[in-house]
């Protein structure tokens, strides 16, 4: 039976070891792939934010030039209103209404432009933020799973060692000697119930002799025991 539970323990042991051997690496693996991923969101943080900043600024610019182009428009509608007062030459107030309109539809030309780039930026800011949230929603995932891991690798330690010790059981003869010892005792008991029985005998006896002893006789009862024996002819 011993040996029974001895290699039952032994198969535990060997899971046991299986289970950690197989947490280990893992383990290693995870903490570093958490590291690593880290670095990249760190990186990735940076670039979304570079992004961002260019969005932005393009969509500063597009403004302003947007703005200009309304200033040009506003500044050529003010020299024709000049020249229908009569407060500058018509051919000048027309060449110069003229530059006025020529550069309001450049600067609209590249505020249509800069939107449209920032329009673009602005997507890729988008679609960066979203592989960031989701980068940061995988390193949470994963560092609750090493929690896991780490309290899964401790129990198995822990039933490792178990296992370690109750393997050990059989090896360093304990149930043996147990049973050595219950034999031993068994032997003793039975030996010193035959002793108690021996000296109860041996104490009857003894009380027998001594009562006989203590018992007093009369010599008028040994006279006549000798003249009945004498009257017999009993020597």
């Amino acid at each position: 039976m011993a040996g029974v539970f001895g290699r039952i323990f032994k198969v535990g042991q060997a899971q046991a070891h299986s289970v950690v051997d197989k947490l280990e690496d893992p383990i290693k693996m995870t903490e570093q792939g958490i590291r690593d991923m880290k670095k990249d969101l760190q990186g990735a943080m940076q670039s979304l934010a570079q992004v961002k900043s260019l969005a932005i600024r393009m969509r500063k610019d597009a403004d302003d030039q947007n703005k200009l182009a309304g200033d040009y428009e506003r500044k050529a509608m003010l020299l024709l209103q000049k020249m229908q007062g009569g407060d500058l030459d018509a051919a000048q107030a027309e060449r110069l209404a003229t530059e006025s309109l020529s550069k309001k539809e450049e600067a609209a030309a590249r505020g249509l432009q800069l939107s449209t780039d920032y329009q673009a930026q602005q997507k890729m800011a988008d679609q960066l933020q979203g592989k960031v949230e989701k980068l940061k929603q995988t390193i949470s995932r994963y560092e609750n799973e090493l929690v896991t891991l780490k309290a899964r690798a401790k129990t198995a330690t822990s039933m490792k060692k178990i296992n370690q010790q109750l393997s050990n059981v059989d090896s360093s003869g304990t149930v043996a000697m147990l049973e050595r010892m219950k034999d031993k005792v068994n032997e003793e008991e039975s030996l010193a119930e035959a002793y108690g029985d021996i000296g109860q005998i041996g104490g009857s006896v003894d009380a027998e002799i001594e009562a006989a002893l203590d018992t007093p006789t009369s010599s008028a009862s040994s006279d006549s025991l000798a003249a009945l024996k004498a009257k017999m002819g009993i020597q």
